[in-house]
């Protein structure tokens, strides 16, 4: 197993201060999210997206999924945002964990290609047999949230 939790990708918080990353949901950039396999490394320190020890089966394509972007918020001193749950309909794969990456960066200050955002690690193999695999996300609150920076 190389999964060894859930991370927001140090590269990411170096590149929200160079203006590279955007997540309004109407014109916002777009992030997809890619599945992997139980024998990917990728953690805090995954700079961008790799196909390398990517899952793939029926109803799965390399480089994941569009996801849908939820606007950042805050709540106190807290700012985060948020996407919607994701599906992969008619999948037979088995994933560990995914990368949320950048398909769409702002490389005005910085060259980055595919920036990886953050690791999620479902803490065991999940597997779909001809049918959904959902990812579902948690609530977009100051507490919960898949993206938040207090």
């Amino acid at each position: 197993m190389a999964f060894t939790g859930n991370y927001m990708c140090t590269s990411f918080k170096n590149e929200l201060l160079y203006g590279v990353h955007d997540f309004d949901a109407s014109t916002g950039d777009t992030f997809n999210i890619a599945l992997y396999d139980s024998n990917a490394t990728i953690d805090a320190s995954t700079t961008a997206y790799s196909a390398t020890d990517e899952v793939s089966g029926t109803g799965y394509s390399a480089g994941g999924q569009a996801l849908t972007n939820v606007n950042p918020t805050t709540s106190g001193t807290t700012a985060f945002t948020d996407f919607a749950d994701e599906t992969f309909t008619t999948a037979t794969i088995t994933a560990r964990g995914a990368l949320i990456y950048n398909t769409t960066p702002n490389t005005t200050s910085i060259s980055v290609s595919n920036p990886s955002v953050v690791v999620l690690d479902f803490g065991a193999d999940k597997t779909s047999t001809a049918g959904d695999f959902t990812i579902v996300f948690p609530t977009a609150d100051a507490s919960n949230a898949i993206i938040r920076i207090a």
